[in-house]
C-alpha cells in the first residue's frame, strides 16, 4: 500500500477480523472521539486519526491473548505506514506493548480507549439510554464507583490524561462530545 490507508481501508480489515457487533461499535466510538480530538486540537491530518481509533482493536476479537502484536502483524502485511502502526501498538503501552505513548494522538488514543467503554456503561444505565443527555459529573460519579464496569482501567484513564496535561473532567467531556457526534452510529441516541 503505497498511499495512506483510508476509512474505508480500515473499516473492511476491521469487519475482516471481528464480527462482534460490540467491538465494532467500541471501534467506532473510538474513531468518533480521535476526529473530536483531532478537529478541537487543530490537527492537519484529521483522516489518520480516524482510521488509527477505527483499526486500534483490530485483532482484539480473534487474538485477545496476542493484542496489538498480531495487529502489527496483520498491517504490516497490509502495507500500512510505521507512524500509524506504532500509534496503534501505543495504546496497550503497559498492558501488551511496550510502545510508550509520545506523540499526541498516541497520548490521545491511550486516554480514551477504556473511557469510551466506561461512557457506554454509564449510558446504557441512565433512564434515557441516550449519550445525548450525558453529564460529566456522572460519568465521575461511575469513574469513581470501582464496582462499577469493573473491567475499565480508571488508573490509565488519570495518567493518560495528565499525559495530555488535561484535567480528568475535560477528557470526560470532550470524549462525550466526540461520542455524541456519533450517536446514532454507535446506538446511543436512546429515548431522545
Amino acid at each position: 500500500m503505497a498511499e495512506k490507508p483510508t476509512r474505508e481501508t480500515a473499516m473492511t480489515l476491521l469487519k475482516k477480523y471481528n464480527q462482534n457487533d460490540s467491538l465494532i461499535k467500541h471501534a467506532l466510538a473510538v474513531e468518533a472521539v480521535m476526529v473530536h480530538f483531532a478537529e478541537k486540537l487543530g490537527e492537519d491530518d484529521i483522516e489518520k486519526w480516524r482510521v488509527i481509533g477505527l483499526a486500534h482493536d483490530l485483532d482484539y476479537e480473534k487474538y485477545p491473548e496476542q493484542h496489538c502484536v498480531k495487529t502489527k502483524e496483520i498491517l504490516t502485511e497490509e502495507g500500512w505506514p510505521e507512524d500509524y502502526i506504532r500509534a496503534i501498538m501505543s495504546h496497550g503501552w503497559k498492558i501488551c506493548t511496550d510502545v510508550e505513548p509520545k506523540e499526541r494522538m498516541e497520548k490521545v488514543l491511550y486516554t480514551i480507549d477504556e473511557l469510551t467503554g466506561l461512557i457506554v456503561a454509564t449510558v446504557l444505565m441512565r433512564p434515557s439510554k441516550s449519550v445525548l443527555d450525558l453529564k460529566v459529573s456522572s460519568v465521575k460519579k461511575k469513574f469513581k464507583n470501582k464496582n462499577f464496569a469493573a473491567g475499565v482501567d480508571r488508573g490509565l484513564i488519570e495518567e493518560g490524561a495528565a499525559m495530555l496535561g488535561m484535567d480528568l473532567s475535560e477528557v470526560i467531556e470532550e470524549t462525550i462530545k466526540g461520542m455524541q457526534a456519533a450517536a446514532d452510529e454507535l446506538d446511543l441516541r436512546g429515548e431522545l
